[in-house]
């Protein structure tokens, strides 16, 4: 598939440059499922996972919806119902959405129809970024950077849900038995860095042509008082001693809800932890494998992350102090684009490690609107907005991320409760 750019000076290069960035992350999202055989394209183990197929197919509908039908002229839905099957959330579609629970339940389309779906919307896309007007161009360009930021949120969580649903079945199979691991060891000692605090300012700038999303703005100040950060993410090692200690029975160092979550729900360790014979092993990729004390603690809520701290006698960081700290920093770490597909061990260095990748961080902060914020009008104004409450903010990606799609500025966000995505914490204290 080939795209000849429309004659348009001021847009020639920039269209040229979206194009092949949409068929490098369309590719790439089918390259991650180039591992599956086609019973597993329709597992839906637990409700917060999606089956593999859906999510090729609701990525290929985010574009149908939001550019090819309002957007090219003449442009034929590849199947009327599709946009009542593939639709997450957006209410004001008017679509309607099937029930996320029921993604699996459906053995039609087949495999093989979803894949001719994302083929159609591939050379829809490729005729209206070459030949849409130029006047429209800044509206295209503008959904489709969203519309490819949005796929490759999919493509983490194509291979954190493929994880969940491996790890439901007793023969714990590997989505990729090859993939490397890291020699098993003892963490390093964890190392306290101090800031002074003080006004400051969070949140991604506007007009720099750099992407971010609407929850990241506006650019606004906040104020800190001093106080540290750990230089890295407590690792399985220090969660072992939190667990020997008897941490899940001591009703004191729990929030409410998370006492009673861990009550309904049996916790006695991060998800995917299995203890055989006094050894604990760990769900992974590759199938199980020895828990390595050095790599981070991952797949934990933020209830567990929350009564660790307390347990250390610390906290979490706020997001505004994580910002602050890691905008200083390059965003470099353990991606997907490496392909270990698991949290490494920290690298020897001075100052802040692992601040992105490896594992998602849980920050005391609330997902909430910065001050000024504003949705977006229409069905976009969905993306993040609505979701502004009873939810906690997570920073920095992990090792499901895409590089590319880490930044300081980025707020993850999820209920207190979950635990299937890699995440994973460090500690702060406050300092006077």
């Amino acid at each position: 598939m080939q795209a000849t750019p429309a004659s348009d000076d001021h847009s020639d290069a920039e269209r040229a440059h979206r194009f092949r960035d949409f068929q490098r992350i369309r590719a790439f999202s089918e390259q991650l499922c180039e591992h599956l055989v086609i019973e597993d394209y329709g597992l839906q183990t637990v409700v917060e996972a999606s089956p593999p197929k859906w999510h090729l197919a609701h990525v290929s509908w985010f574009y149908e919806t939001f550019l090819l039908r309002p957007l090219l002229p003449g442009y034929r839905v590849f199947h009327p119902r599709f946009e009542y099957l593939f639709n997450s959330y957006y209410e004001q579609t008017g679509s309607g959405f099937w029930p996320r629970p029921e993604r699996g339940l459906l053995s039609r389309p087949t495999v093989a129809e979803v894949y001719d779906y994302r083929h159609h919307i591939d050379a829809a896309m490729a005729r209206l970024i070459a030949d849409c007007p130029a006047s429209d161009w800044p509206t295209v360009e503008q959904r489709l950077r969203i519309g490819l930021n949005h796929e490759q949120q999919h493509q983490e969580l194509l291979i954190t849900d493929i994880k969940r649903h491996f790890a439901h079945n007793p023969l714990r199979p590997a989505y990729r038995a090859d993939l490397p691991s890291s020699p098993i060891g003892e963490p390093d000692p964890l190392q306290w860095l101090s800031f002074d605090g003080g006004l400051g300012e969070i949140g991604a700038a506007s007009g720099t042509g750099d992407f971010s999303y609407d929850n990241e703005h506006p650019r606004h100040r906040v104020f800190l008082e001093p106080f540290a950060l750990a230089d890295r993410p407590i690792t399985n090692g220090e969660y072992l001693e939190f667990i020997a200690d008897g941490g899940y029975e001591k009703t004191a160092l729990w929030l409410s809800d998370g006492w009673a979550t861990v009550r309904q729900h049996g916790w006695r360790a991060p998800l995917y932890w299995e203890e055989q014979d006094g050894d604990w092993r760990i769900m992974t990729l590759a199938g199980m494998r020895p828990l390595n004390p050095a790599e981070p603690v991952c797949h934990v809520s933020y209830y567990e992350a929350d009564a660790f701290a307390t347990w250390s006698g610390k906290r979490l960081p706020t997001e505004a102090e994580w910002e602050l700290v890691a905008t200083a920093h390059p965003v470099a770490g353990n991606f997907v684009d490496g392909g270990w597909l698991h949290p490494r061990p920290a690298a020897a260095g001075d100052g802040p490690r692992q601040l992105f990748g490896d594992v998602w961080e849980w920050t005391g902060s609330a997902y909430l609107p910065y001050p000024g914020y504003r949705a977006a009008p229409g069905a976009l104004g969905e993306y993040n907005g609505k979701f502004m409450c009873n939810q906690m903010v997570l920073r920095g990606g992990s090792c499901a991320t895409s590089r590319e799609h880490a930044r300081a500025t980025y707020r993850n966000f999820f209920y207190p409760q979950e635990r299937w995505q890699f995440k994973g914490f460090r500690l702060a204290e406050s300092r006077s």
